[in-house]
Order: C-alpha cells, then structure tokens, then sequence
C-alpha cells in the first residue's frame, strides 16, 4: 500500500502548490485526490475482491496521469493530446468550476482508464476463470459506488467554495445535482469497461493504436463541447 500513499502524497503537494498560485487544475486533483483516498480506505476495509489487484490499478492509473502532467510541464511532444487540450484550456480559459472539474474527468476516465485496465489485465486476462473475470468487473463496478459516497463531499468542499451559485443549487436540488454527476462518471466507466475488452480483444498493436485514437478523439470532442457549454 506504500505506493498509494505515495501517489496521494504527490497529489497533497501539487494541489498545495497550485492553490498558492490560484492555477485551476487543483479542482480536477482535488477531486481526484478525494476519490482516490476514499478507494485507498475501501481497500484496507476488504470492500475489494482482489485488494492487491485493485491496488495495482489504482497506482497505474495515476502513473497516467502524472506521466502527461510531466510531460505536458515539460513542453514535450509526448503530451497526448487530451491532457494537452484539458490543460490548455484550464490554464488559459476562464472556464466555470464544473467545467474544469469534467475536462480533467473526461481525460483521466475516458482515456487513461482503459489503457490503465488493460495493462493491469493483458498478461493474465486469458488465463482467467469466469469466476475470476466476473470479480474483475465486480471490483471496477464497486468503484462507481465509491465515486457515489464520494460526490458529496466533492460538492461542499471543491465546487461550492469556488462556486456559490452551485452551493445555493445544491441546496435547492438536494443530492439530485450530486446524482446526476455521479450517474455521469458511472456511465462513462461503463464504456470505458466495453473499450477495455475491445483492447484485450485486439490481435495486433496495430488493432490496439486504432482502439487509442478512437479514444482519443471521443475524449477531444466531448471536451470542446464541454468547454462550450457555458
């Protein structure tokens, strides 16, 4: 579990760093940061029916997402594209707090999850009982539920601060607004589920570049219309 907490400690320090200097990729970490405690507690609790497998996952995930933060601070060319693009537009736009939060969502979701799932997956998938595939997509599915527990929180302490109207929404509307993002992230984890499979499905690295692109450029369009529908 040390590398969990290691990666929850690189979190602690960028979102420390960038509240000093007001840069707005916080929201996206701190949200991250929250989700990814919540499952590091999940874990040590034995919600997960393969803790050590989970763990896995939970580390090459975010080893995604800090290799493009490094390469993107960089200036380096190996960016992908869609953290290019999602922190371009948090640096440079003056984009609403919800707008922020589902760019960053977008990316590390629709795109990084799958390739993380598939590393985590490829050399053993096949070797696999359907019994223990089964307990495979189980453990990504309780995911959602823990993404669920943690909306909330998400709400009172990274939206509402940075967003009063959304604090008076909350209140008018309840959990319904925390609802509707959780059944957002849940919905695009289920698809995230069906490309993983494409990926594991696929007969050459050729096959699987063409899975990526495809990806990609689902992740490219849903961010701009994100970033424009305010």
């Amino acid at each position: 579990m040390q590398a969990v907490e290691t990666l929850l400690g690189r979190m602690d320090y960028h979102i420390e760093c960038w509240e000093k200097i007001s840069d707005n990729r916080q929201v996206f970490l701190r949200c991250y940061n929250m989700m990814s405690s919540n499952m590091y507690e999940a874990v040590k609790n034995g919600r997960f029916s393969d803790a050590n497998w989970v763990n896995q996952l939970v580390v090459r995930f975010s080893e995604y997402y800090f290799e493009a933060l490094d390469h993107y601070e960089q200036f380096s060319t190996q960016t992908p594209e869609v953290w290019k693009q999602a922190h371009d537009n948090t640096l440079k736009q003056k984009l609403h707090v919800l707008q922020n939060l589902l760019i960053g969502v977008n990316a590390h979701i629709n795109y990084d999850l799958p390739l993380a799932l598939y590393d985590c997956l490829n050399n053993d998938w096949n070797t696999y009982d359907e019994k223990t595939k089964a307990g495979r997509k189980s453990d990504h599915e309780l995911v959602n539920i823990i993404i669920g527990e943690t909306i909330d929180a998400v709400q009172d302490d990274v939206i509402a601060p940075m967003s009063p109207a959304m604090a008076v929404l909350d209140k008018l509307m309840g959990r319904m607004d925390e609802w509707l993002l959780s059944r957002l992230i849940s919905s695009w984890r289920g698809d995230v589920w069906e490309v993983t499979q494409k990926l594991l499905q696929a007969d050459s690295p050729e096959s699987i570049e063409v899975i990526r692109l495809q990806q990609e450029m689902k992740v490219l369009n849903l961010n701009k219309q994100i970033i424009k529908v305010f």
